[in-house]
């Protein structure tokens, strides 16, 4: 079994379908589909099931699973020493964020790194579910949440404040008793934002959901309602008001993480330092009552 094989293999059992893991493994549906048949056709054993929900995996191929999975912890690690020893001051940086801060923060800090270092490469992915630092998805990451796991090493590099807003449109029609509220999706509802405006807001109802930070923020312009938004985009947008301006703000950290194989290469360790150094120096501007 070739690597390629095995790995296409792991694609379609996590995805589910054969489209979902040609564009995780960037290739073609078909050749997607030859792998996995060639592959069956040298074991002699059919690994994944076609169902009208998409693939599932067969018991022997739950047992393959396992293996696979082994084989591709040990090529991450693989690939992360090689990269790891990378002393040359060129080359890609992944970074992934939440959008909140992507365009305001992380963005000017990776244009500045380049002024500095222009044979780095960099790519910024905001995402709003976590890439992995163990499979390379991405080299750094900013959270609003702690980072799980001993191999990742973790610094606290900031925090938001973010309170309630609203364009004066809506606020001039609204029945204080009948709030129309934007939130997050479900799968986001233990995040602290999606608790605290349902605690504040108890009579309200939640009429937009949305993961996208970006897409609240204009929704709340728009005239859509209430919305919890940072602080250093909503102050001074004359576009929205502040519901209670004496009501304390929700505070939440901002983590830098990357994988400990990976942080002593130069060109991670100068991308670190870059975003650093900007979290730093925009410090009151994304707390301002800190």
């Amino acid at each position: 079994m070739q690597w390629d094989d095995l790995h296409t293999f792991l694609e379609i059992a996590r995805q589910g379908s054969l489209s979902g893991a040609a564009r995780a493994l960037k290739l073609t549906q078909p050749t997607v589909g030859r792998r996995l048949a060639a592959m069956e056709e040298t074991l002699g054993a059919k690994l994944l099931q076609r169902t009208p929900d998409g693939f599932v995996l067969t018991p022997i191929g739950e047992s393959v699973l396992q293996n696979a999975e082994r084989m591709e912890q040990e090529a991450h690690t693989a690939e992360r020493l090689i990269f790891g020893g990378d002393i040359k001051m060129e080359g890609d940086v992944r970074v992934t964020t939440v959008d909140t801060l992507a365009s305001s923060f992380v963005t000017p800090a990776l244009i500045a790194l380049q002024k500095e270092h222009p044979d780095i490469t960099v790519e910024l992915a905001p995402a709003t579910q976590a890439l992995s630092l163990a499979r390379r998805e991405a080299d750094i990451a900013i959270r609003m949440v702690p980072f799980s796991g001993s191999q990742i090493v973790q610094r606290k590099i900031g925090a938001i404040a973010l309170n309630f807003f609203a364009s004066p449109d809506y606020l001039s029609d609204a029945d204080i008793n009948a709030h129309r509220l934007i939130s997050v999706m479900d799968d986001q509802s233990h995040l602290p934002e999606a608790v605290w405006i349902e605690e504040q807001f108890p009579t309200g109802t939640i009429k937009m959901r949305s993961n996208s930070r970006e897409v609240i923020f204009l929704a709340a312009i728009s005239g859509g309602g209430i919305a919890l938004l940072p602080r250093f985009r909503a102050d001074d947008d004359a576009r929205l008001v502040r519901i209670q301006p004496e009501s304390p703000d929700l505070k939440r950290d901002i983590w830098l993480g990357v994988h400990s194989d990976m942080r002593q290469t130069p060109r991670i360790r100068a991308t670190m330092d870059s975003l650093i150094a900007t979290f730093e120096e925009n410090a009151h501007r994304l707390n301002p009552d800190g």
